[in-house]
């Protein structure tokens, strides 16, 4: 089976694997998927992760991730992840217009000419981009 969408396929393994309490969740693994990944550590959202290589011709990298849970209630620290702009309908944003997630509580993950980037480091820095999704 194809993935049409790897974004939201990396988004919903998250959320699936803390909705079943998993600590750990394997994602195959790209150079966008590890740019968030990256992201998502340097925030706190998880505890930490580690990029596998496949042996033999054809094998995929994985990321695995180790998945960060409230020490006291158990609960995921990721709340909700969302995909904002998809295969079928991009969207796009100028610094100015970057959304500002639970206001700036949460991150918005940005596609720019720079980079992947949050949309606090996207408006510092005055670039805009693709809007890929919204943690927190």
């Amino acid at each position: 089976m194809a993935v049409t969408d790897p974004i939201a396929d990396y988004l919903t393994r998250i959320r699936n694997a803390q909705q079943a309490g998993h600590r750990i969740v394997d994602i195959p693994a790209s150079k966008l998927k590890k740019s968030i990944t990256e992201i998502l550590y340097d925030q706190g959202y998880i505890l930490k992760y580690k990029v596998e290589e496949k042996a033999g011709k054809g094998g995929q990298d994985v990321i695995r991730i180790a998945l960060k849970y409230d020490l006291v209630t158990r609960k995921p620290v990721i709340r909700e992840l969302g995909r904002i702009s998809t295969p079928g309908l991009r969207k796009y944003a100028r610094s100015s217009e970057l959304p500002r997630i639970i206001n700036g509580l949460g991150i918005a993950i940005v596609s720019t000419s720079q980079g992947v980037m949050t949309d606090k480091k996207a408006r510092e820095l005055h670039v805009g981009g693709e809007v890929l999704c919204y943690v927190y």
